[in-house]
């Protein structure tokens, strides 16, 4: 006669579920490990924050996202060389990539202390281009720690070579031509050129042919 106790039937289950029947089940795929290689293994983190990046479209005269993620500044532990490099942080798809030198100046974005802006040689899209980035922390604290570590890494470096000189002197041209401007329409950020040009003050300062 088949017992009624629930509690006794509870156990002959288990007791059932426990018995080893000595069956090997192999995987139905066999997954190998891969080593995955990020380029960073010979270098150290001396900075690691999170950041949203911009960079400046010189054809549309607007600031355009590069992304959101880490960035980094990474030191060679063979050259001591200093690198910046910034990934988005779902994808890992690199927005920066380029050397911080001697030459390199961090300035505070105009009228937005959580924001810094620098020109630099930038490799992220696998090719050298001359690149104007604005960065926005999440607070003003990293904003000035991002700012003040790269200074310093830039006075660390050793002295560039000419080219980086006439770099530096492309990027304070540029900055100076720059002004950004907080007020954003069609939701993106604008920024404004000077109102005069060099051609329109070399005609007011020509002086007049005597007659």
């Amino acid at each position: 006669m088949a017992s009624t106790d629930p509690e006794h039937n509870e156990e002959e289950t288990a007791a059932a579920e426990d018995e080893d029947t000595g069956a090997q089940v192999a995987p139905i795929v066999k997954l190998e490990e891969v080593a995955v290689t990020t380029g960073e293994e010979n270098e150290d983190a001396i900075l690691d924050l999170k950041a949203k990046l911009y960079r400046f479209d010189k054809d549309g005269k607007q600031w355009k996202e590069r992304g959101a993620g880490s960035v980094k500044l990474l030191k060679h532990k063979e050259t001591g060389k200093v690198r910046l490099v910034m990934r988005q942080s779902k994808t890992l798809k690199i927005c920066a990539n380029h050397l911080v030198i001697p030459t390199t100046s961090i300035q505070e974005h105009a009228g937005n202390d959580k924001s810094c802006v620098w020109h630099a040689a930038d490799f992220s899209d696998g090719e050298l281009k001359d690149e104007l980035f604005c960065i926005r922390f999440g607070s003003v604290e990293n904003c000035k720690k991002f700012k003040e570590t790269v200074q310093e890494v830039a006075e660390s470096q050793h002295e560039g070579k000419e080219e980086d000189k006439k770099e530096a002197s492309s990027t304070a041209g540029l900055l100076e031509k720059l002004s950004v401007d907080d007020k954003k329409e069609g939701g993106k950020e604008l920024v404004k050129e000077s109102s005069k040009t060099e051609d329109s003050e070399k005609k007011e300062e020509a002086p007049i042919a005597a007659a």
